[in-house]
């Protein structure tokens, strides 16, 4: 798949960007290629098309400068090929409460978005659905693996979510490439063990292990000392928020037939969970951190209320 084969999947199939709409391209320096190519088919489809482009953020969930956010918001569509995450920013909030619809592509890279937008997204929609009809309403949700994850979540009143990638309704929003289904829980106890890919990392060696203690909803221990050392950081900032257990996601793309070491990617492999460190006010909960770590478990089993999940799988 080229880069122009993608950006159509983006724009005709995820965004359904018609001709009388207006659509914004956020891009960076690093990522120029990708944003150029979805400008290109977009500026095709309307004649309200721009690009805007800035210098890399310094960290996930860093906010955009003041003119980025105000033409996320002033547009009907956007796309954020962005080196550092906008996901989890005001300004990506504020566009869709605006009623603007759209996608982020955080850390996207050439391979991540020929190979992720190689996809089928209204079958992973239906796979998104699936899922959420076991999960949905459950009281507790317990995740093991054979690595010695045995962790258990609570959603509580907090609502579940679907990434589907179609994104065709006022407001609407997703990451692409896409395929999870997530909730922020209200309380976590237990034990992960992450064995595919986290940042600063990447993709884990077969031998290699990530440990995570957790006690009512935060992180307690950490194995990695990079990673204890970003969350110490982020925690001068916040305080014990840095330490919220975030998130719990389960994948339902099946076209991602193996993790590349791209958390963006790999966290919607079909059949993967991805357990989250630090914010989650972007996603149903009430933490704000500049810091949102996803790790990654490539063998799960998951239980709602004692009920085994069944899982896409390729």
């Amino acid at each position: 798949m080229s880069l122009r084969d993608a950006a159509e999947t983006a724009i005709e199939q995820c965004l359904a960007l018609g001709a009388d709409e207006s659509c914004c391209i956020v891009t960076d320096d690093k990522r120029q290629p990708i944003g150029e190519a979805l400008y290109q088919v977009a500026s095709e489809v309307t004649d309200d098309a721009t690009v805007i482009r800035y210098p890399p953020g310094e960290s996930h969930g860093a906010e955009p400068p003041k003119p980025v956010a105000a033409a996320m918001a002033g547009a009907d569509v956007f796309l954020a090929p962005t080196t550092k995450s906008l996901s989890h920013t005001r300004a990506r909030g504020n566009a869709n409460e605006a009623g603007a619809r759209g996608a982020t592509l955080p850390g996207i890279t050439e391979e991540v978005f020929t190979t992720g937008l190689d996809a089928d997204y209204d079958a992973i929609y239906q796979h998104c659905q699936d899922v959420l009809a076991q999960v949905e309403g459950a009281d507790e949700i317990r995740v093991t693996s054979p690595q010695g994850t045995d962790i258990t979540f609570e959603p509580g009143s907090r609502e579940w979510h679907d990434d589907t990638g179609i994104v065709h309704e006022d407001g609407d929003f997703s990451n692409l490439p896409a395929g999870e289904v997530f909730v922020s829980p209200e309380d976590a106890n237990g034990t992960y063990v992450v064995d595919g890919t986290m940042m600063p990392h990447g993709l884990l060696a077969d031998d290699s292990a990530l440990e995570f203690e957790v006690e009512d909803g935060y992180v307690t221990s950490i194995s990695d000392d990079d990673i204890r050392a970003d969350v110490e950081v982020a925690s001068e900032q916040v305080g014990d928020a840095a330490y919220n257990l975030a998130e719990l996601g389960i994948g339902t793309n099946v076209a991602v037939t193996e993790l590349v070491g791209s958390v963006l990617l790999d966290e919607k492999a079909g059949g993967t969970v991805h357990i989250a460190i630090g914010d989650d006010a972007g996603i149903g909960g009430d933490t704000d951190a500049p810091i949102h770590l996803d790790g990654i478990l490539r063998e799960p089993t998951v239980y709602a209320d004692g009920e085994e999940v069944e899982l896409p799988q390729v």
